[in-house]
């Protein structure tokens, strides 16, 4: 630590030197002309010493590319090596190199704390270090990316008029139904659990989804929208899962299609997906280099065309009529699993699909009923993407009172819900909404195999590192 801090002192000595500006690394790849008293700050890529000349290459996170700075060989301190966060000062020149447009030619090179890591280590394997994986460039530019995907989805929906919610991480409500919830107890309340308090007098969780609550802004401001972290305390440690990830959730008012609520869906994936590959095109590049070589060709594809449409009943005989074998099963009534949702989209011609119309019994209580026969639907809806699986979900909610009051009725819910049902009292409108899972987002545009190299603290059953 005391090196550390001694190598911080230094950076501080720094102002007592000639004035230089401050850039951050993009800002001295990008300048157009030279200057003579620059610094950057930021971390060691590479070290080359050779008899006359210093080569470093630093990065601050600012850009995917390094800058490339040339220093005499006096410079060059036993500390500077792969990792080591320095600040560089010297003047911004030309570089005779084709693939650069600037180098720094270094006058002053103070390492601030020293780092030795130099070998390629796979994902999996960093992830175990999440208070280092952020220096690797892969999950440099991975975060980038998310944060102008993060940027792109609250432009959307500025962009079209919808009312930003913060919506409530801690939560008496269990939106799913699937009672894989987070339970909030203060240190105190576990120690004496016997007693069986609360301290909101009532039990409380850790959101699923902020759905609910933003039925009740929808009766206000018509288009609502919130991004923010649920959990789901799944015991699971698969590809696709974590119990703590990001979500994009949106409720219309006024909408009595499905198909409203469809374009929405396909008009956030595709306006995103543009910005973020004009936004990060070298960032996306190393993705799609390296990680998913094909995917940026599908993915253009898929931004010029229409998503498909196959109702749940036609899922269900695409599977049945399949010539693989699945482990579950497909008939009608069961939930679609993830080797079903991988194979419609493949049959589908790896595009994203949208399956409509499931099963009454399959889904929660809001779901709007479609009043069919003699195969009992809702009017439900499920993105499928290659690769994924289910991207989002959403559906027509269910405004008519009686249909309402009757289900809640016979799961036992109607004194849990009394709220929801005043909702419906008083100037219910037809309405609807979905959500989108962020992280499974970033997993299919880039093409990224794990969903837990796709955020930056990953939290999962039986880890939760930092």
């Amino acid at each position: 630590m005391l090196g550390a801090r001694g190598g911080w002192r230094a950076l501080r000595r720094c102002a007592s030197l000639p004035r230089a500006v401050r850039l951050r690394v993009r800002e001295a790849l990008g300048a157009r002309e030279p200057a003579d008293a620059v610094r950057v700050q930021g971390w060691v890529r590479s070290v080359r010493s050779q008899k006359e000349v210093l080569f470093l290459h630093i990065n601050d996170g600012s850009s995917l590319e390094s800058l490339q700075v040339v220093a005499d060989p006096s410079l060059e301190k036993r500390d500077l090596t792969f990792g080591s966060a320095v600040e560089v000062q010297g003047k911004l020149v030309k570089s005779p190199h084709r693939m650069q447009n600037m180098e720094l030619q270094a006058e002053t090179i103070h390492v601030s704390f020293p780092l030795k890591m130099k070998e390629r280590h796979p994902l999996e394997y960093v992830r175990q270090f999440p208070h280092l994986r952020c220096r690797n460039n892969t999950l440099g530019a991975l975060l980038r990316i998310r944060s102008e995907a993060t940027a792109g989805i609250h432009s959307f929906f500025q962009d079209n008029g919808y009312v930003h919610i913060h919506t409530p991480i801690i939560t008496s409500n269990d939106c799913e139904g699937a009672g894989e919830l987070f339970q909030i107890e203060t240190s105190r309340e576990a120690k004496e659990s016997a007693e069986k308090t609360h301290f909101f007098n009532v039990p409380a969780f850790l959101t699923v989804s902020g759905q609910l609550h933003l039925e009740v802004m929808a009766g206000a401001f018509t288009h609502v929208f919130t991004f923010g972290p649920t959990f789901r305390a799944e015991n699971s440690q698969s590809r696709r899962h974590l119990a703590e990830f990001y979500m994009v959730e949106a409720e219309l008012s006024f909408t009595e299609n499905l198909q409203d609520i469809m374009q929405v869906m396909e008009d956030l994936f595709k306006t995103v997906t543009s910005t973020v590959l004009s936004k990060c095109p070298c960032d996306v590049e190393l993705f799609h280099k390296y990680i998913a070589p094909a995917q940026k060709g599908r993915l253009e594809q898929i931004l010029k065309h229409k998503f498909m449409i196959i109702s749940y009943s036609e899922a269900v005989e695409i599977l049945k009529q399949a010539p693989q074998t699945f482990t579950f099963k497909p008939e009608w009534g069961c939930d679609l699993q993830t080797e079903h949702e991988k194979y419609l989209v493949k049959h589908c011609g790896e595009v994203p699909v949208f399956v409509v119309n499931y099963p009454y019994d399959l889904k929660p209580f809001y779901m709007r009923d479609n009043e069919d026969g003699p195969q009992h639907t809702v009017a439900a809806v499920d993105l499928l993407v290659p690769g994924v699986g289910e991207l989002c979900g959403g559906s027509l909610r269910e405004e008519r009172l009686p249909f309402l009051e009757s289900r809640l009725q016979r799961l036992g819910l109607t004194d849990a819900y009394q709220w929801y049902l005043d909702l419906r009292k008083f100037g219910s409108v037809p309405h609807g909404g979905f959500g989108m899972g962020f992280e499974r987002y970033l997993q299919y545009i880039l093409g990224v195999d794990n969903i837990k190299d796709v955020i930056p603290f990953p939290r999962f059953s039986h880890s939760c590192l930092l």
